[in-house]
């Protein structure tokens, strides 16, 4: 259970470990009947069958619109551009090994019908159905920020 910010406050201090800062972007994929796109984690990664917007990790020295353009052709097989992307919002959320911060990017403009390319299975949804996906907690504070810009 989570508490609130002045409950927070009343408290102790938090203890903030040293752990990896890792950056990983995302993608709400949206198509042109307003759909999201979202993409089950494959079996033998971590949070397995879990639903994601995708996306993946930014790799030492790389933008993360291209890091996102990368991820999209490699984990969906499709084209775009960083001017493909509008910031849509982003998530910091501490995991038990590191704390993860991802920007959201929307993106409504590719090349190519996306596939499932590294195992992962597919499925458009209608944004309000994303609450009903079982997604990774860093993803579902995502939510809120892109169906404010829809």
């Amino acid at each position: 259970m989570t508490q609130s910010c002045e409950e927070a406050l009343n408290n102790e201090a938090p203890q903030n470990p040293n752990k990896l800062n890792v950056l990983v972007v995302a993608a709400a994929i949206i198509d042109l009947d307003g759909r999201v796109l979202i993409a089950q984690r494959p079996k033998g990664k971590s949070m397995a069958g879990l639903w994601e917007f995708p996306g993946g990790k930014v790799q030492k020295n790389e933008a993360p619109e291209y890091a996102l353009m990368r991820e999209l052709k490699e984990e969906l097989g499709i084209e775009t551009r960083p001017c493909c992307f509008t910031p849509a919002g982003f998530s910091s959320h501490e995991y038990e090994d590191f704390h993860l911060l991802m920007p959201l990017f929307i993106c409504r403009n590719w090349k190519n019908t996306p596939q499932g390319r590294e195992g992962q299975s597919i499925k458009w949804i209608r944004p309000l159905d994303l609450y009903e996906q079982n997604m990774p907690p860093a993803d579902l504070p995502l939510i809120d920020s892109l169906l404010s810009l829809l």
